[in-house]
């Protein structure tokens, strides 16, 4: 009764805020973030007439969950508005990219629902419209190439409070510039020797205005271009041209890019592009006491302390897939973190608030034991078994019930078996009365012990009276376990997650490197399941009564020899933040 009267308070609090939601949405206080009051502005004032986005990442790595964001947001756009959405590689640095991250990458971004449909690019298509670009520049006095080195480049550019001098390369001629240029495509010249630049202005207070590198020599075969060029353009050059050659309206990015956007226009216009694309920044979505630099990944990986960029222990795509998250709690994630331009780091908890919250209602819950002793109930007929008729989720009707055998002998958790318990302890203990979840009342009678003084086995007695676990008389039974049969159980191998970072020491050591936690992985064999997980398939997900949301490892199971990973326990401290414009 207790239970039902919790089941329609939740549903009546559900109602009422699905009402508050509608009575807001039909006032039209619904509130804009500053990137679609941009958008509108624009379409309204007719500087685009559509909106076309992009996600453009550089294929050096597998994505994360700030990239998510990212990826979501773009995405949303182009559906909110009508307009188009690309997904593009920005592949223009052959030393770090390798096809293998170009296809994790596509195959997150689908899996996340962002759908391109026919709209896949790559920045290296449009090498030789780039390259075109460049000459157009120094035709116009506003390129040249320099002899300097990478540090005599550093050293002429100046400081934040002195000017740059002038590169002695800025004053060739533009036949010179245009000669040297065209030896630098035909490989005349060594990794290094000489970069093409930018003719900007030496004295800007913005560093990335004094003359920036646009080109440079790197004899490198590209994974989409193989050895047909070995000079290679500069990010800050190449984007801006991506996407005004894709007829991008609103190219939105993070905001360290913020400082690279006079650049980003300059390119632009000094190209003469009839409808220049309009940079966008907003905060990157930061996650407390978690990796997602590449640099700190790729060392775990190479260094074999992750089995991979997809370990379940990382917030990679691929990662927070293989564990169980689902894209359904990840777009709630990026929702709920919103679009601001000020930097802010969200609470991992967030994240695992938005994966029960997803489950909850999705997901059946099955008996797993993960520590097993065997329960031996005395009294109960030898050689009979029978069927129990259990509901999967108590809470949606609609997902049905199963049936699971039920006999003598069964399985319980070691922890829930004591001879000497402590104060409030109402599991299993000699002469305590519990409940078999869905079963019977059983009364403990006591326990055997193997030569080294381990539990083997618990013995019980059952009321046959007490079918489904409640009693005729009305006696309270404070204690109810989880139990699978013994003879039909599954054996599986279950993993154990906690944060890969040591939380208490923060993310970094003094010396740069990662505090990590020993026990971020814990990994148990003989675990015994419900026969009906026998046929769990990859990815699919279930709720392990007591134990936590749980997911089928779509890597290392096999037929006969499952292995679950541990999506997020079922409890929590986190309390959702109030959202802005509620009581």
């Amino acid at each position: 009764m207790e239970e039902t009267g919790k089941r329609e308070e939740k549903k009546k609090m559900g109602e009422t805020a699905e009402r508050e939601e509608t009575e807001k949405n039909e006032k039209g206080t619904v509130s804009k973030n500053f990137i679609e009051q941009i958008i509108e502005k624009d379409l309204a004032e007719g500087v685009y007439d559509t909106v076309h986005t992009r996600f453009p990442p550089e294929p050096n790595g597998y994505l994360h969950i700030g990239h998510a964001k990212s990826i979501l947001l773009n995405y949303g756009l182009a559906q909110k508005y009508g307009g188009k959405f690309n997904m593009r590689f920005d592949d223009t640095n052959p030393t770090k990219e390798k096809a293998e991250f170009v296809e994790s990458i596509k195959a997150d971004i689908k899996w996340l629902g962002a759908d391109w449909e026919d709209r896949l690019f790559f920045a290296s298509n449009y090498f030789q419209e780039m390259y075109e670009g460049a000459v157009k520049l120094i035709k116009k006095g506003k390129a040249y190439v320099s002899d300097l080195s990478a540090d005599e480049i550093r050293e002429y550019r100046g400081t934040l409070t002195e000017p740059g001098k002038e590169d002695p390369g800025s004053r060739r001629s533009v036949e010179e510039n245009l000669a040297l240029f065209e030896d630098m495509k035909n490989g005349v010249y060594e990794d290094g020797s000489r970069v093409l630049r930018a003719r900007i202005d030496m004295a800007s207070p913005n560093m990335n205005m004094r003359d920036p590198v646009i080109y440079r020599v790197a004899h490198m075969t590209h994974h989409n271009t193989g050895d047909t060029w070995c000079i290679y353009p500069m990010y800050d050059f190449a984007h801006p041209i991506e996407d005004a050659i894709e007829g991008i309206t609103h190219s939105i990015c993070t905001l360290e890019f913020e400082d690279h956007r006079p650049l980003y226009d300059w390119v632009v216009r000094e190209l003469e592009y009839p409808h220049p694309p309009k940079q966008i920044e907003f905060a990157k979505m930061y996650l407390t006491n978690v990796v997602t630099g590449k640099r700190y990944i790729k060392k775990l990986v190479e260094d074999g302390i992750v089995d991979g960029w997809d370990d379940p222990r990382l917030v990679s795509i691929a990662a927070l897939r293989r564990r169980g998250f689902t894209p359904e709690s990840i777009r709630r994630f990026v929702e709920l973190c919103g679009v601001s331009k000020s930097n802010s780091s969200a609470d991992y908890a967030m994240l695992e608030y938005c994966i029960r919250e997803d489950l909850k209602m999705k997901r059946p819950r099955m008996m797993a034991v993960l520590d097993p002793v065997k329960l031996i109930i005395d009294n109960y007929p030898e050689g009979k078994s029978e069927l129990l008729e259990i509901a999967n989720n108590m809470e949606n009707e609609a997902l049905g019930s199963r049936q699971v055998p039920f006999g003598r002998e069964l399985y319980i958790e070691r922890e829930d078996f004591m001879e000497e318990p402590p104060r409030k302890y109402f599991r299993m203990f000699p002469g305590n009365e519990v409940r078999l979840m869905n079963a019977y009342l059983v009364t403990c009678k006591g326990c055997v012990k193997d030569e080294n003084g381990r539990i083997v086995e618990v013995h019980c007695e059952y009321d046959p009276e007490t079918k489904g676990g409640g009693s005729a008389d009305g006696r309270k039974v404070k204690g109810t376990i989880h139990w699978v049969p013994a003879k039909e159980a599954v054996r599986a191998r279950v993993r154990l997650y906690e944060n890969i970072i040591d939380e208490e020491k923060g993310v970094y050591n003094e010396d740069g490197s990662l505090n990590l936690n020993p026990n971020s992985l814990k990994e148990q064999n003989g675990c015994l399941l419900e026969p009906a997980l026998a046929g769990a398939g990859p990815e699919e997900s279930f709720q392990f009564v007591r134990q936590g949301y749980f997911c089928v490892d779509y890597k290392d199971s096999k037929e006969g020899a499952l292995v679950f990973n541990r999506i997020v326990s079922l409890k929590s401290s986190y309390v959702l933040p109030k959202q802005e414009g509620t009581k």
